[in-house]
């Protein structure tokens, strides 16, 4: 029992003679530092060196008089101490971590993602720093996977809009079904997603090659500004489609085909990222 309560103290950073010392307090105090000696096994030579560092610790309490009595701090108020400042260490931790993280290298660099599940994760962690608005391009099957963490977002303030590909309903994004819905997938050949989060971090790339998806995640402002405002150029669009469409139609072709055709590059007139 002794050895485990030992092993206890061990863990809450006391050495092993700190830790004899303490306990033998905790059963017999107040002493001089020759009865600790003796009753805690700790060596004479090194016993006020062990009780000094204990009571600058405060851990434990010295009387001083012309022999100095030393006293446990009681084990309840040793361990409100302990978790204070432990609690107190972690704010410290996480507070000083985020300022190194936004002041470092991260928004000059473009960092590549393999694998659709790895890059939904990035998604993931993207969404759950937001605090103000996200903007997020996406198919169902993708969407299925992000909506917990999407209605946590919304729960805690954050606007979150949705460019939708195919049927999305959601009942805390504001949704807007894409013009062509699925039937884009077809005409480029994949997947893709897109988000931009607080208009500061953007992942955005492909996600129907299974393992072989790819995505860049970047806070550079070189790409998550002209990312961001396209993303905002489609809502535009959706808007205006949702209101003119006849009109645009009868100017453009079915789905605005003919604008689509006429900055191809390609016979088909489709897309070849994927090929």
């Amino acid at each position: 029992m002794k050895e485990n309560i030992l092993e206890t103290l061990k863990n809450l950073h006391f050495t092993e003679y700190e830790a004899k010392a303490y306990l033998t307090l905790l059963q017999d105090s107040p002493l001089t530092g020759y009865a600790v000696a003796k009753n805690s096994g700790v060596p004479r030579s090194r016993i006020y060196e062990v009780l000094d560092n204990l009571t600058s610790r405060g851990d434990i309490l010295v009387s001083l008089g012309n022999t100095p009595q030393y006293t446990p701090v009681p084990a309840k108020e040793l361990i409100r101490n302990r978790r204070q400042k432990a609690e107190e260490n972690f704010e410290l931790a996480e507070k000083s971590l985020a300022q190194f993280e936004n002041s470092a290298n991260d928004r000059e660099n473009i960092w590549n993602i393999m694998g659709r599940s790895e890059i939904l994760d990035k998604v993931k962690a993207c969404i759950s720093s937001s605090s103000t608005r996200i903007l997020l391009e996406v198919w169902k099957e993708e969407y299925e996977v992000l909506e917990a963490e999407l209605k946590q977002a919304a729960a805690r303030g954050v606007n979150v809009t949705i460019i939708a590909y195919g049927e999305i309903v959601s009942d805390f994004a504001n949704v807007y079904l894409h013009y062509m819905g699925d039937a884009i997938t077809d005409e480029y050949g994949g997947r893709w997603i897109v988000i931009s989060g607080d208009d500061s971090e953007v992942v955005a790339g492909i996600v129907s090659l299974g393992d072989d998806s790819r995505a860049a995640w970047t806070m550079h402002v070189g790409l998550v500004m002209p990312i961001t405002e396209v993303m905002i150029h489609d809502l535009y669009l959706m808007e205006i489609m949702a209101k003119h469409r006849e009109l645009l139609e009868e100017s453009f072709g079915k789905n605005l085909t003919q604008l689509r055709r006429k900055f191809s590059i390609h016979p088909d007139f489709k897309k070849h990222y994927v090929d």
